[in-house]
């Protein structure tokens, strides 16, 4: 049941109100988006639900981890960790070039960790750590597991509930089963959950060139606080290309707290347009905060990923 309370804290990892003292890394995909104007709906003839569905049934930002098995590139991974006062206890850096000319094959050209990084037997001290270097190290190793299929139930694996992690930040808005007291709170776009929530349109532009909306849901400001606490999912805001509606960035406000955890959440996740046929590939990973459950050490910690130099590799 530990085991258990400590993937739910992790499925749900983050969190900002340290972010004084936490390196931030421009978590917001909004920063990285020129705005040009806000979006009269009735004259593009899209409305919410356009956003929604697109969200809801998406499989394009999760297929682009996936991608990544094709190309050789250079991945630069910074993760810092804190105590609880907030000074730093870890750094771990690593520069890794992913070689897909033939066999998959994995080079270390930087490793470097400082502080508090390892326990006695060689494993990451932060379960924290451990999630994401999964997640973001073998996205394109593993299959995505639509939520539908993770019904949860007894003698789940840690592997499990890794899945529904990958479920949470890839599918956003799905029901995540088997998790006690949330499995509904992450259905963004239910009925009854979108009373709480204001949707924002906006056009712009991408990294300079890219024609996009910036699709925002975020909670309405008139809520009595004890709604607002209520509400797991604080805001979700989706970068849409204009010309295909590819979903090109997503980032991700998170908080809950209750008798068994609690956590606070800022995700960010940026894709690019690579090669002649436009593939989209992951380029930018940035995460940062803290969650807390009974009998566990909190944790806290900072990330950022960051992905380029993408080449097709050969066969």
């Amino acid at each position: 049941m530990k085991k258990l309370i400590a993937f739910i804290g992790l499925l749900l990892v983050g969190s900002t109100i340290y972010a004084q003292k936490i390196p931030r890394f421009n978590p917001d995909t909004v920063l990285t988006v020129t705005i040009d104007s806000a979006v009269t709906i009735q004259s593009t003839r899209l409305t919410a639900q356009s956003f929604i569905d697109e969200i809801l049934n998406d499989t394009s930002f999760y297929q682009a981890f996936r991608n990544m098995k094709k190309y050789t590139f250079l991945a630069e991974n910074r993760i810092y960790t804190y105590d609880k006062k907030n000074k730093r206890e870890g750094k771990i850096y690593r520069k890794i070039r992913h070689n897909n000319d033939g066999p998959y094959k994995m080079e270390f050209l930087t490793k470097q960790d400082s502080g508090k990084v390892y326990k006695r037997n060689g494993k990451y001290s932060l379960y924290t750590v451990e999630m994401f270097d999964y997640i973001f190290m073998n996205a394109y190793n593993s299959d995505f597991v639509p939520s539908e299929s993770l019904t949860g139930g007894k003698g789940e694996s840690n592997e499990s509930y890794k899945d529904k992690l990958k479920t949470l930040l890839f599918s956003p808005g799905r029901p995540i089963k088997g998790i006690p007291f949330i499995s509904g709170k992450t259905e963004l776009f239910t009925a009854n959950m979108r009373q709480y929530y204001d949707y924002s349109f906006y056009s712009g532009t991408y990294l300079d060139s890219i024609p996009v909306y910036r699709f925002k849901v975020s909670m309405k400001p008139d809520l009595s606080n004890w709604t607002k606490d209520g509400l797991m999912i604080k805001e979700l805001t989706t970068i849409f290309d204009k010309r295909n509606f590819q979903i090109l960035g997503r980032y991700v406000d998170m908080k809950y707290d209750n008798l068994l955890f609690s956590f606070d959440v800022q995700m960010n996740i940026e894709l690019g347009y690579f090669d002649q046929n436009e593939v989209l590939l992951p380029t930018k990973i940035s995460y940062q905060g803290n969650w807390d459950i009974p009998l566990k050490r909190e944790e806290r910690a900072s990330f950022l990923i960051l992905h380029k130099g993408y080449r097709l590799g050969k066969d």
